[in-house]
């Protein structure tokens, strides 16, 4: 690979790219797979496969067979495939994710490099592992050595089961330096049994944006611990609208499993087939409340990542109508059209402009600059500088050790509960 900056790099790109006819280059890849029927259906990874137009199936004895793409979800990077056999075909049996320990032995099986079949060995470092991989991490981790070529491959226990999908590495070299990731076994039959009937992943819709809960914010609701998922909004005519749901709540538990962390929600709503009537639990004005909600099907156009609003002024230039509230280290100045047009604020967000924050206070520690807007205290919305001092000193007043902020960040929103200087 050239080095960044080479002035044959171009040059170079572009031989590379070429066959030997000057027509476009031919690309090959490897990854591993197993057979998990004797039809012949065969599980890999999305990502062996993407994009391919030819996909070959090749056995341990040499045999080949062309293979054809029943269906794949990219959000798992699990594909399932379909070869017609001439003969029985071993079948690789599942085991249960959900009841691997830290520290139990497994093996990774696979064709690192491309130089043939092998097997490595080691132990579940760890469990429930996020990567950011996808909205749906809940990764295996291991330390079995996996290369390149390994993807798609099983991550097998000592019953011979497999409870994994070998999916990812962690790796400054390309190379094994012991830290591997596979999907756990519940989540790719889940994905598999989809993909044979529908050809994609049909997924559960509640229509949220959520935040975690941290001891911070927990403290400020008066909810015992830190836990749940914290709605930051309910999207318009969604199942979470039609259900009662309002910005605020925190949904503790979801058709009766805890919501130990935020992350949680979305694999289990996924989980959950379109049309089912579920009980949500969620935490509001200091009670729990039961709600049902009918969970829609997920359409994946939908989903859009939050916008971040860069800071479109200097923090030194502040309003001269700006009121300092030292007890967080905030300064606020009423939103009016030359903070809209400074800040790039739309005009549909009303609330209290953030004027100033002092770099040594919590608020800044928790990310907020000026150019934010504060759209609510303690889940009541403001509107003005000194409504919005009076609602934070309301609140210091109780005994809180910090107050809860909703904060508009560009097209973001979140809570976020900021302690009160000692």
């Amino acid at each position: 690979e050239l080095e960044p900056g080479n002035p044959f790099g171009e040059f170079f790109k572009d031989f590379f790219d070429r066959g030997p006819e000057g027509g476009p280059r031919r690309m090959e890849s490897q990854g591993s797979g197993f057979v998990i029927d004797a039809e012949g259906y065969i599980v890999t990874n999305n990502h062996v496969i993407d994009g391919a137009e030819n996909i070959i199936v090749e056995f341990s004895d040499g045999k080949t067979y062309d293979a054809e793409l029943k269906g794949a979800d990219k959000q798992t990077d699990i594909a399932l495939l379909k070869i017609t056999p001439d003969r029985k075909l071993p079948v690789a049996r599942f085991g249960d994710s959900d009841s691997v320990k830290v520290g139990e032995l497994v093996l990774a099986i696979g064709n690192p490099f491309g130089q043939g079949f092998s097997v490595s060995a080691g132990i579940i470092s760890a469990l429930d592992r996020d990567i950011n991989a996808g909205r749906y991490d809940r990764f295996l981790q291991t330390d079995a050595a996996i290369n390149r070529g390994n993807s798609g491959g099983p991550l097998i226990n000592m019953k011979g089961e497999v409870i994994g999908v070998n999916t990812a590495i962690i790796s400054p070299t390309g190379g094994s330096i012991g830290i591997g990731f596979a999907v756990p076994s519940t989540l790719v039959q889940s994905v598999i049994k989809q993909l044979r009937s529908f050809g994609e992943v049909r997924r559960g819709w509640l229509g949220v944006l959520i935040q975690p809960v941290d001891d911070a914010i927990a403290g400020s609701l008066g909810l015992e611990r830190a836990y749940g998922a914290m709605v930051n909004k309910v999207e318009e005519d969604s199942p979470a609208a039609r259900g009662g749901l309002k910005n605020g709540d925190v949904i503790t538990q979801f058709n009766s499993r805890e919501i130990r962390k935020m992350r949680d929600l979305p694999r289990i709503v996924a989980e959950t087939p379109a049309g089912s009537r579920v009980p949500v639990e969620v935490f509001r004005g200091g009670k729990f409340r039961i709600l049902q909600v009918t969970i829609d099907l997920l359409d994946e156009e939908r989903l859009a990542a939050a916008g971040k609003k860069e800071d479109g002024g200097d923090e030194g230039d502040k309003p001269k109508d700006l009121v300092d509230l030292p007890a967080l280290g905030l300064g606020f100045a009423p939103l009016d059209a030359a903070a809209r047009k400074r800040y790039r604020i739309a005009d549909d967000v009303v609330g209290v402009l953030i004027a100033s924050v002092e770099e040594t206070s919590a608020a800044y520690e928790k990310g907020l600059r000026p150019g934010d807007v504060l759209l609510e205290v303690q889940q009541d919305a403001v509107s003005t500088p000194e409504d919005a001092i009076k609602r934070i000193e309301e609140s210091r007043a109780g005994d809180r050790t910090a107050v809860l902020l909703m904060i508009a960040q560009g097209d973001r929103r979140r809570f976020v509960a900021v302690e009160f200087k000692r």
